[in-house]
């Protein structure tokens, strides 16, 4: 090859690594550290308190050593909203639960505005990379699983990277008939709770049988985090990065 043609190659190729490793992009994040650039979490990880609470977790890797799947600190965790049949007020409970889940976390989020897309849209394109959480408002004819006293309904896709599983995209639903004018105006620390509750089931918490805790499964007034619920968020938000 002429010594010019190889210049230009280096030169195209030096062009190519600069735009990888400066560009803010997520979505270039694995292949900066697939080349050995960047492996740093974007937020700090949460300290891990052992406070005699009850939590679980969704999935854990399938080696059986215990540790749970949970989403790589070292991503954004994209998400977008769906206003279709959203309460006045929605989008602030939404906000803040969003807040909320982030700092028990140590997990970064990204609002990426509104979409037409409906939660639960269908995770992981061929091209493109995954798609984001997508938040909504439903009924039960559209998700079954809302139906009887069930005001929301959350979850998370898991793919499996260098070894490891873990979360990749995921969607709340969030039932019209509960999330009404009037319940939001006159109870928005419970409706929020179920805001975050669904988020915790997004970022990998499952439901537990004590009612102290915000995941257990029946909402029985509680609007804060528990003890268990802090550890289990902790330590989803402190594994390493994929």
């Amino acid at each position: 090859m002429p010594r010019r043609t190889w210049t230009t190659v280096l030169a195209t190729l030096a062009v190519l690594f600069a735009i990888v490793a400066l560009h803010p992009s997520d979505r270039l994040a694995p292949v900066r550290r697939a080349i050995g650039l960047g492996s740093e979490r974007v937020l700090p990880a949460p300290a891990v308190v052992r406070q005699g609470g009850t939590y679980a977790f969704t999935m854990t890797q399938p080696d059986d050593d215990g540790e749970p799947v949970g989403w790589d600190p070292c991503m954004v965790i994209r998400f977008q909203v769906n206003p279709e049949g959203e309460p006045a007020g929605g989008r602030a409970l939404v906000d803040r639960a969003i807040a909320r889940i982030s700092a028990a976390t140590g997990l970064a989020f990204e609002d990426e505005g509104d979409t037409v897309e409906r939660p639960f849209p269908g995770g992981i394109k061929i091209f493109g990379g995954p798609d984001p959480v997508v938040i909504g408002w439903g009924t039960p004819a559209e998700y079954p699983d809302l139906a009887g006293a069930v005001a929301g309904v959350g979850g998370a896709m898991a793919d499996q990277g260098r070894g490891r599983v873990h979360y990749v995209s995921g969607g709340v639903a969030l039932d019209r008939e509960a999330f009404t004018d009037v319940a939001v105006a006159q109870q928005p620390r419970v409706m929020e709770a179920i805001v975050l509750h669904e988020l915790a089931h997004v970022v990998g918490l499952a439901h537990v049988s004590e009612p102290m805790e915000l995941m257990f499964a029946d909402n029985s007034g509680q609007v804060e985090l528990g003890p268990g619920d802090r550890e289990g968020l902790a330590r989803l938000g402190s594994l390493p990065c994929d």
